[in-house]
């Protein structure tokens, strides 16, 4: 399957193919240079597959983990680069989860002011969410994804049969972006999630919410009002990950901040869903901490931040509000521990 992403000179196709990582010479463009970026959670054979196809390659491992998305690790990649020769016609590749694609994203965003770059994303959480979308960043001073760019990539390859090398908590922790998706566009992709065996419809729904990103993306591609209904849960969730420090998965700590931004109905079934996911619906948390990261949200503009909410599930609406209303929130979802 296909989907292509309109973004005028910016557009470029996502293939969903189970064994693509297989031929993945025929997909991308890598008779050249190529920077293949991954982590050494990762099986060693995907970044392995790509670099044996292409013209000249070098295998740069990072660290797994959110921690390692950092200054440091982005700076050891530009410096490969420089160090290998590389040239504007040349690329970069990555082959992990989020946090590969945001960095080598970024590397390629900076690097000569642009290079091409693909992404060979090898958790559902960076298949179905940060694969598409052309957000590149590092974390820095303690911030999540705070210094980045908006760089779309030239083509992402998603294999779902790499899926199965994944332990079950990641599968989790994709599926927390899947169900945000659901929230807020598509109550039948919801439905298959309450209802059906996930992973025997894991292809299914993989393309659905690549499809609902991809209509808000083509919309609002700077996050300039549309596509802040993607943040649902996020306000809260970023600000529980910040503060939990590496205890939570992103995808664990969206599930939290979905919470009190729903209707009493809607949050019901959403809690029936994340136990069967076995995403958290508690957890312990300093409150002050957790606001403090959410005050140095990159989507605070001035002193008010559109946050999203949901009453019926299927649809979403936005609510530019206060810091001290997004405080109450918080404590709501403290009161519901």
């Amino acid at each position: 399957m296909i989907i292509d992403i309109k973004l005028r000179e910016n557009s470029y196709d996502i293939l969903l193919k189970r064994k693509a990582l297989e031929d993945i010479s025929r997909h991308i463009n890598i008779n050249r240079k190529v920077l293949v970026v991954t982590d050494d959670g990762v099986p060693s054979v995907y970044a392995k597959k790509v670099a044996s196809s292409a013209k000249k390659a070098c295998i740069a491992v990072v660290p797994h983990g959110e921690k390692n998305k950092n200054f440091d690790n982005y700076k050891a990649l530009l410096k490969k680069m420089v160090d290998e020769g590389f040239t504007r016609g040349d690329c970069v590749a990555a082959v992990g989860g989020g946090v590969i694609g945001d960095m080598a994203g970024f590397a390629a965003a900076s690097y000569m002011r642009g290079i091409d770059f693909y992404n060979i994303p090898t958790t559902l959480l960076s298949q179905v969410d940060s694969s598409i979308g052309g957000k590149v960043a590092i974390d820095f001073e303690g911030f999540k994804n705070i210094v980045g760019a908006f760089y779309q990539p030239k083509k992402v390859v998603i294999d779902p049969d790499v899926l199965k090398t994944l332990e079950p908590r990641q599968l989790s922790n994709g599926l927390a972006e899947v169900i945000k998706m659901a929230m807020i566009r598509d109550e039948e992709l919801f439905e298959i999630i309450e209802q059906k065996d996930i992973y025997e419809n894991i292809d299914c729904i993989i393309a659905r919410s690549l499809n609902i990103k991809k209509n808000v993306v083509q919309q609002d591609e700077k996050e300039s009002g549309l596509r802040k209904i993607l943040n649902f849960g996020h306000t809260i969730g970023h600000g529980i990950e910040s503060e939990q420090n590496g205890k939570l998965l992103h995808g664990e700590s969206i599930a939290l901040g979905m919470l009190p931004m729903c209707s009493c109905e809607a949050r019901k079934r959403l809690i029936a869903v994340l136990n069967k996911v076995k995403l958290p619906c508690r957890v312990s948390f300093g409150k002050e901490k957790v606001f403090e990261a959410i005050k140095h949200d990159k989507k605070f503009s001035g002193e008010k931040i559109d946050i999203i909410k949901v009453n019926s599930i299927g649809s979403c609406f936005m609510e530019n509000v206060d810091a001290q209303e997004v405080y109450k929130l918080m404590s709501a979802l403290e009161e519901m521990q």
